[in-house]
């Protein structure tokens, strides 16, 4: 794993310095023409069909992508169909898909294609038909990520890393001249961008969902180690004010504290912040590279987006995650199982998703788009790279109904912090002495 992502970081790099000298800035819209995949050899590889099944019927795709219904999903539907003549691809989009999705899993009916939820891996068999006939194995990463047994029954839809994405002109028009390399800095350019009239973060604080990094990401940077969520598991506290979660929690409880998010954080809205971080009136994001491209569409150009690593402390050094995106899952009991993996293989390789969506892409021998990439990586972070989640721990958070955003949410909010902390111990303890863990 530790020398497929040495290779991973090794591509990105020289990408991106192929990027730098030659300008090629993407703003969402590339349809995957010039970066397609060797097709397999015969068209039963290529599609994932197995026995000769025939790539037929209507299959259903459950997405995360809201801002996609009617516009480029469109698109993919047109072009998978004329690949596959006799195949149609519905897509459903929600917001809160984990959520949903294991509401759905749990009535016996779900989709044709999912992104798969917070599963333990050992469940997946329950639910998703294996991948491995697609011959998409040993050209991925990340394909341990949702295998069991040997098997893999999910693919990623590309990885990310996560960082400050921000509107170059506001932090001109605001004096700041230096990105900030550590915490204070970082504090004092939201002061500037405060005083300039400019909201520093679009925290998005109402629709939850994009508080996630708070509560993982940063701590795990925080803390060196990629393995900080799995390692819960040995405790009966894991949330403390003095540990790598509540350091990266407090962050962003100063920042509320300061007046550095939006004026109500109780009505943001997601859509609204992205015109809202291209024009300039917010400043920065705390989100994956998967945002650039959205916001670089939203009313800017991709040359004023910029991409740094966020400075959680003083020392100088930055440690950033780097994880697989969401994973494409296919429903086994889809009355059409050939189309539906044709479908995932189809995004994979032919969609263009990884471009348009900003992400590093999961196929081997396909360089990233994302120039910001080059910026981020000239100071030089080093990346902890992802692991599996533990079934046990993911059995614990299942129990105890954690959900990591509503914990940051509450953490912000209250006058009591350490009382959230503790409220989320017990949930936590309780669970696992449930389990018998």
């Amino acid at each position: 794993m530790r020398k497929s992502m040495l290779t991973l970081l090794s591509i990105v790099m020289l990408a991106m310095t192929l990027a730098a000298c030659g300008g090629n800035n993407n703003n969402g819209s590339n349809t995957g023409g010039g970066n397609q995949a060797t097709p397999a050899a015969s068209e039963e590889a290529s599609s994932g069909g197995a026995e000769g099944e025939e790539i037929g019927g209507t299959i259903t795709f459950l997405t995360n992508r809201t801002d996609m219904v009617d516009k480029e999903y469109v698109d993919y539907a047109k072009r998978f169909k004329e690949k596959y003549p006799n195949a149609e691809v519905k897509f459903e989009a929600v917001t809160d898909h984990d959520k949903t999705i294991k509401i759905r899993m749990s009535s016996g009916e779900f989709p044709d294609v999912v992104l798969i939820p917070t599963i333990p891996n050992s469940d997946l068999p329950k639910y998703f038909a294996p991948l491995d006939d697609l011959g998409l194995n040993d050209r991925i990463y990340f394909k341990d990520y949702k295998a069991y047994e040997g098997k893999v029954y999910g693919i990623s839809a590309g990885a990310t890393t996560t960082g400050i994405v921000y509107n170059k002109k506001a932090f001109a028009d605001a004096g700041i001249t230096e990105i900030p390399q550590t915490l204070d800095e970082f504090y004092a350019a939201a002061e500037k961008l405060k005083g300039s009239g400019v909201v520093p973060l679009a925290s998005n604080f109402k629709d939850q969902w994009p508080l996630y990094p708070w509560a993982s990401e940063v701590a795990s940077s925080i803390a060196g180690n990629a393995n900080l969520n799995n390692e819960r598991g040995a405790s009966d506290a894991p949330y403390q004010m003095d540990n790598a979660y509540g350091q990266a929690l407090t962050i962003i409880r100063t920042m509320y504290e300061k007046g550095y998010l939006e004026p109500d954080v109780n009505s943001t809205n997601w859509e609204q912040s992205k015109k809202d971080v291209a024009s300039g009136k917010f400043a920065m994001y705390m989100l994956g590279n998967w945002v650039i491209p959205q916001v670089a569409s939203s009313g800017t150009t991709s040359d004023n987006v910029g991409f740094f690593p966020l400075p959680y402390d003083n020392s100088g050094k930055i440690n950033v995650a780097l994880a697989p995106d969401w994973a494409y899952g296919v429903n086994k009991d889809s009355e059409n199982l050939a189309t539906a993996k044709a479908f995932v293989k189809w995004m994979v390789e032919e969609s263009g998703y990884d471009d348009f969506a900003g992400f590093i892409p999961v196929l081997k021998d396909k360089e990233p788009n994302v120039p910001q990439l080059a910026e981020f990586n000239s100071y030089n972070p080093v990346y902890i790279e992802a692991v599996a989640d533990d079934e046990k721990v993911t059995a614990i958070v299942n129990k105890a109904q954690i959900v990591k955003e509503a914990l940051v949410q509450e953490f912000v909010l209250s006058k009591d912090p350490q009382s959230i902390l503790d409220k989320y111990n017990a949930d936590w303890a309780k669970a696992k002495k449930a389990l018998g863990e």
